[in-house]
């Protein structure tokens, strides 16, 4: 490499130096629009407390619905899931009992049977989810305590559900 080439590649490894290293003083901008709303959050330290179960939107969501003679849990209500098991994660010496119920279509012991393998379905997700098996009693009311009494899809569909019911805080 010759003499001149040296000199130009010097020459600009330092100009590139420089202008990286180079502050630029940026003028502050003032804000235009408004801070976004506030939404419900379960606390400040992002831990749920017993007073959740009232006022944060997911929690007061306590019923999972079920398709027709299923017992697996639909997409839509794995948010549902998650929010409990984080509860459960969050306060150690809470209890929920898993109801599960079914429509009135099938024998007694066959509802009663669905009803328990959907209780056990919602139990095995909030597990996934970081819930305690311990925290967690599943217990099935088959077509025994329906909230509806029509013989009609719509109705039958409002049945097949499975209730969480904290049993301490």
């Amino acid at each position: 490499m010759n003499n001149t080439t040296r000199i130009l590649l010097t020459a600009v490894l330092c100009t590139a130096a420089v202008a990286c290293t180079k502050k630029v003083k940026e003028t502050p901008v003032a804000e235009t629009t408004p801070p976004p709303a506030q939404t419900e959050q379960p606390t400040t330290s992002g831990v749920y407390g017993p007073a959740d179960l009232d006022t944060d939107a997911c929690l007061r969501q306590r019923v999972v619905y079920f398709d027709f003679d299923q017992d697996t849990l639909r997409p839509e209500f794995q948010a549902i899931v998650g929010c409990h098991a984080k509860y459960l994660r969050d306060r150690p010496s809470s209890r929920m009992t898993l109801e599960g119920h079914a429509d009135e279509r099938g024998s007694r012991e066959y509802n009663l049977g669905l009803g328990e393998r959907r209780g056990n379905a919602v139990s095995s997700a909030v597990q996934a989810n970081g819930g305690s098996g311990s925290q967690i009693t599943v217990t099935s009311y088959g077509e025994e305590r329906p909230v509806c009494t029509d013989s009609n899809e719509d109705c039958w569909a409002k049945n097949r559900r499975v209730e969480i019911v904290y049993t301490a805080k």
